[in-house]
């Protein structure tokens, strides 16, 4: 294998959403000269000064400090950022289209603009979510715009799959607990590897495959996570009817190393841009190649119904009248640590509340602009989370973020009724009702 310092001199990212800007950044932060491309303008003017379109923890500090280190530069143009670059990664976005496949033709541009404008051997790295056959489909795409050019340069594909956690992306990145790459030759095997070298420090593995199986892994572990959220939520209802408890269940069964403490925490549904719109892909892929993935159908339909759940529950205490009631709603984001709203349980549960007639005061220490974009001037926003209380007649716990831990009684008081609804089980019902709240909660 060549030395690190030899093969890899300068590599381009296309796309500067969550996966772009995180990994682009994290590049460079190993001080690899990373050039992250976009055809906002508006977007990358801003990037350059240090103006980021996402909140995301740690990342603007370490974009600004590898800006001024000259190791990171955001640009327009694609033909600038390729020319002497070892790879290209394309990570732009993978919307799902109305019968939930992912649309591609974000993908395929960019693929089309690289073999129009490359000047030398690229591996060229899809990092987007993707289906299996998209590395082959980006493959042919670039091989016709160099035919078209009668060059006879040469390149290779790859799938890099991304496991970054909102919330949690910059530690992901840096740290990773494993790096998935799917390659199809030795050269490009060998340059990724070395591109990745930094980041295994920690010992923990590179795994190496095929191109379709490395398509496959991102899906498969959305789609394996995804199904235990539903599942440990199927459950926590049926705890309801028989008269457990789900946080004792949960316990019981977490310590089964076979099954793990990790995503069995009952709760509202998952949001969010990953898990909806990848269970779909797949079920979708799966109907191409005349298969039904029927677990992951009734993992999808779970979780419909799940997000529903404190709406039903609120219009059961009401008895069906919800009209003119005040709601406080703690927690806008799909989950703590983002302003990401996409697929967000909050959604729904407004929206329902809207529906009927209520008002609605929310607080989310970071989502509120995001929020803005959903429901304008629909709702009412406040900057503290006990100005949502103040004569409210029951209050929502939607995402779970650290300041709603400990709740202050007196400021509390000031609901006209003491009602919490607690979508995510954090607080103690039994101190809830000495204090004398009515607490619904989840599985309990």
């Amino acid at each position: 294998m060549k030395d690190f310092s030899t093969c890899i001199s300068k590599i381009s990212i296309i796309g500067t959403g969550y996966v772009g800007l995180v990994s682009g950044t994290c590049f460079a932060e190993m001080g690899i000269t990373t050039y992250c491309i976009d055809v906002d303008k508006e977007k990358i003017e801003n990037l350059k000064k240090g103006i980021l379109p996402i909140w995301e923890p740690k990342l603007a500090e370490m974009v600004v400090r590898n800006l001024e280190m000259q190791r990171l530069f955001f640009s327009t143009e694609i033909e600038k950022s390729i020319d002497g670059a070892s790879a290209c990664f394309i990570a732009v976005g993978t919307p799902p289209d109305e019968d939930g496949s992912a649309d591609l033709q974000y993908v395929l541009n960019v693929a089309k603009e690289i073999g129009q404008t490359m000047k030398n051997y690229l591996v060229i790295v899809t990092k987007s979510t993707v289906p299996v056959g998209t590395s082959e489909k980006v493959k042919k795409t670039i091989q016709e715009e160099l035919n078209k050019r009668n060059s006879y340069l040469t390149f290779d594909i790859a799938s890099n799959p991304e496991f970054l956690k909102e919330g949690n992306a910059v530690d992901d990145c840096l740290h990773p607990d494993r790096i998935v790459i799917g390659t199809d030759s030795e050269k490009s095997k060998n340059i990724l590897e070395n591109l990745y070298k930094p980041f295994v420090l920690n010992g923990h593995p590179i795994i190496h495959m095929d191109v379709p199986s490395a398509e496959l892994t991102k899906y498969t572990a959305n789609a394996m996570l995804a199904t235990k959220i539903s599942f440990i939520n199927e459950i926590a209802n049926l705890c309801e009817r028989l008269g457990a408890d789900i946080n004792s269940v949960r316990r019981g069964i977490g310590s089964d190393k076979r099954i793990g403490p990790y995503f069995i925490y009952p709760g509202i549904g998952y949001g969010g841009s990953c898990f909806p719109k990848d269970v779909k892909a797949l079920i979708k892929t799966a109907e191409e190649n005349h298969y039904s993935l029927d677990i992951l159908k009734s993992v999808e339909n779970v979780n419909t119904k799940q997000k529903k759940i404190l709406f039903n529950k609120a219009i059961e205490h009401f008895c069906g009248n919800i009209l003119d009631k005040t709601f406080a709603i703690w927690g806008l984001s799909f989950k703590p640590n983002t302003n990401d709203m996409r697929e967000a349980s909050s959604i729904v549960l407004i929206d329902l509340l809207l529906k009927l007639g209520a008002k609605i005061i929310a607080y989310d220490p970071i989502a509120i602009e995001t929020a803005k974009t959903y429901f304008g001037d629909t709702i009412t926003y406040v900057s503290n989370p006990y100005d949502a209380v103040k004569n409210a007649d029951a209050l929502f716990l939607v995402t779970e973020w650290t300041e709603f831990r400990i709740l202050n009684y007196e400021k509390l008081s000031l609901m006209k009724e003491k009602i919490i609804f607690d979508g995510r089980n954090i607080y103690d019902s039994k101190e809830l009702k000495e204090k004398g709240f009515v607490c619904y909660s989840i599985g309990r």
